[in-house]
């Protein structure tokens, strides 16, 4: 085998991991593209052409496997996906949740947040709950990198609610564009257990502070009545088990629910986002 063949196979294997990680199925649908290669490299007699013409194709049949199959086969294994547009006031912070795959879930815990956002609406008009990351449609035990869990269809964060600086008024943006990584840190007298982590040797603490740019987090304000209440709607659902949230923020908002948890050290922190999970 000639080294560039080798290079051509190594870099294959790579992609094809790396896809895999990242999205669970978009390994195999690269695997799939291949057999278009034949009548693509006769078609474009150009390498930059035909390297495009491979590369659309496999978004194309990534784009459709993602939104057209991919749900209908993730139902038999117990999971549905999230809204990919707003639904009764649930959508997606970022789209690219929904294009990777990341926004399934066991039935009953879509029901569960579809009820939440309907109720907050309800209180707060014109709120929209936010959600992050789910898990991936198939296989228990795959984990949703970096995630240490949202491998079984039973977990789901949820973004916090905000207040604009500059007008004062409720908003359904975030500082962040992903959701994670601009805390609502701990105030003088609070608890640090991003502090105490960091001390037990938790390196990936508080990781994502220091690669999420931190400097559209002076045009918003934590909004602490509509988070307090988002938590308390989630915590009065029957079918939801556990809610992690930092717990500074715990007990500044008075949250006194028992399913809320503290997550331990060997997570990340949750002063930036809430997770839920069934029971």
């Amino acid at each position: 085998m000639r080294p560039m063949r080798i290079l051509k196979f190594t870099l294959s294997i790579i992609f094809f991991l790396f896809l895999t990680v990242l999205t669970q199925v978009g390994g195999v649908i690269y695997l799939i593209s291949f057999s278009t290669h034949k009548y693509l490299d006769k078609r474009f007699p150009n390498k930059g052409t035909r390297w495009v013409s491979k590369f659309a194709t496999f978004l194309i049949l990534y784009s459709i496997g993602t939104f057209f199959i991919v749900p209908i086969i993730a139902k038999p294994f117990g999971r549905v996906a999230l809204p990919l547009t707003r639904t009764d006031n649930l959508e997606p912070l970022n789209f690219l949740t929904c294009f990777l795959n990341r926004n399934y879930a066991r039935p009953e815990l879509r029901q569960a947040t579809l009820d939440v956002a309907r109720q907050l609406n309800s209180r707060f008009p014109g709120t929209v709950v936010n959600y992050l990351d789910a898990n991936f449609p198939f296989m228990n035990c795959f984990p949703l990198v970096p995630h240490l869990s949202h491998d079984d269809g039973k977990k789901l964060d949820i973004a916090f609610c905000y207040i604009e600086n500059k007008t004062g008024k409720l908003t359904n943006d975030v500082p962040s564009l992903i959701g994670y990584g601009i805390s609502e840190g701990p105030r003088p007298g609070e608890v640090n257990t991003a502090s105490f982590c960091a001390n037990q040797g938790s390196w990936q603490y508080s990781f994502l502070m220091k690669i999420i740019p931190q400097g559209n987090k002076s045009n918003y304000m934590f909004d602490s009545t509509r988070t307090k209440e988002l938590v308390n709607l989630f915590a009065s659902k029957a079918a939801i088990g556990k809610i992690f949230i930092e717990p500074h923020l715990k007990t500044r908002l008075k949250l006194s629910s028992n399913k809320i948890r503290f997550h331990g050290c060997q997570a990340v922190r949750h002063d930036d986002h809430i997770h839920i999970q069934l029971f």
